[in-house]
């Protein structure tokens, strides 16, 4: 177990469901869908044209003209989200020295949508008019949290992980074993993303991953029904201010729940499709409870990868594995990806933030557009409807291509 107690003093939430997180958490408790058509490029010609877009996001608050200029979206979204998470936690100037705050922020892709605006200019305009000199900084992972940093006066631990999907989930658990041994009091992490471009929607419809329900988009990402077809990409950022438990008690900041524990392997089994009978999901599911010295059967509340693909027959099977009979009796699991869709990199950061929420709140959030359960799907995933009910224990999952996996362990606030 660590030596030193972790606990989540703030959230900041960009998410398709709302800017910040009482306007998230208040559609996720409604089981709104944050799906709609793709705006910001002409679909037509793309067999998936919806994806989970921040529709009102405007950047003034926390950003400038000339700043804007700086960053690419995904970097915008995790300056939000950062200070909005600092503003709930009560981090003023002064508050945390900054030799020992931290920022562990990553992207799954980065600044893919200024790379492809800006390859394409250079062909018209050629390359003198096309670059921007801030173009590199734009797009590479490691502003995001060097931004963050800039804002902060964060001097301690800086670093971007990138894990495709489950990069959110590490940059959180990673960070907890940062102020666990001691390098740090005070670390903002999680993940941020921002790819619906023609690039990655005409990629990931390539490889057949993303749903195609364009008629029905709020319908669309339906986990563990046996009519799904896909995924629905979607952009935003999920970022957690995590504290050393006695750090966060001196300034008297609100605890919102600790963290319990944390698991990470690799499947070592396929580029992007699970290991067979969920071997890498069970095992990292049990590394998060050992971390933890918890028993399964203390978990109430499992938010679940749940991409509304094949995939999460093999998660349930997974999470049958670890949880025995539990799993049917004590257990709900549900997959708010068939609200907000599938915000890759940021993921794991919005669906740990999730689970925060569920244990601070004593509300489960739904999986909606469950309306036939697949063949194997058998267990208690919250369908339609939030559910009030206090669990001590929370879990969250994030599986990503390439097979790596991690998963967060939340324990209710001391």
């Amino acid at each position: 177990m660590s030596s030193r107690r972790v606990v989540v003093t703030g959230l900041g939430l960009v998410t398709p469901l709302g800017v910040g997180t009482d306007a998230t958490w208040k559609s996720l408790q409604a089981g709104s869908s944050g799906i709609g058509p793709i705006t910001q490029f002409d679909a037509t010609d793309f067999p998936a044209k919806i994806a989970g877009e921040v529709g009102d996001f405007y950047p003034s608050p926390w950003l400038g003209k000339r700043e804007l200029r700086q960053m690419d979206r995904f970097i915008q979204f995790g300056v939000a989200a950062a200070a909005m998470a600092c503003e709930e936690a009560g981090i003023v100037e002064g508050s945390v020295e900054a030799e020992r705050f931290g920022v562990y922020v990553g992207a799954g892709m980065g600044g893919l949508s200024m790379i492809e605006k800006t390859v394409l200019d250079i062909e018209t305009k050629g390359p003198r008019r096309a670059v921007s000199p801030y173009f590199v900084p734009a797009i590479i992972i490691n502003l995001a949290p060097g931004q963050i940093a800039i804002r902060h006066n964060c001097k301690g631990p800086n670093l971007s992980h990138v894990s495709a999907c489950s990069t959110g989930a590490h940059s959180v658990g990673e960070a907890f074993r940062v102020i666990a041994r001691g390098d740090a009091d005070v670390m903002i992490a999680g993940g941020t993303e921002s790819v619906v471009n023609k690039a990655a929607i005409g990629g990931f419809c390539a490889a057949r991953a993303l749903s195609n329900r364009n008629d029905e988009p709020t319908k669309a990402s339906r986990p563990f029904d046996r009519d799904r077809d896909g995924f629905v990409l979607s952009e935003g950022a999920g970022l957690l201010v995590l504290e050393e438990l006695e750090h966060a008690r001196a300034r008297g900041a609100t605890i919102l729940a600790e963290v319990a524990g944390y698991g990470l392997n690799c499947d070592a089994h396929h580029m992007t499709s699970p290991s067979v009978g969920g071997e890498g999901a069970s095992r990292c599911m049990r590394l998060a409870l050992a971390d933890a010295g918890v028993a399964p059967e203390a978990v109430g509340y499992l938010n679940a990868h749940g991409t509304s693909t094949v995939a999460d027959t093999i998660e349930t099977l997974a999470i049958k594995n670890v949880f025995g009979k539990h799993a049917h009796n004590g257990l709900a699991v549900s997959s708010t990806k068939s609200m907000h869709g599938h915000l890759l990199g940021a993921a794991g950061g919005l669906e740990a933030a999730i689970a925060v929420l569920a244990l601070h709140h004593a509300v489960l959030p739904p999986t909606i557009n469950l309306d036939n359960p697949d063949e194997g799907c058998d267990l208690d995933y919250v369908p339609h409807t939030a559910r009030s009910q206090q669990v001590e224990y929370a879990m969250s999952n994030s599986f990503g291509f390439g097979g790596t996996n991690a998963t967060l362990l939340f324990r209710s606030a001391p």
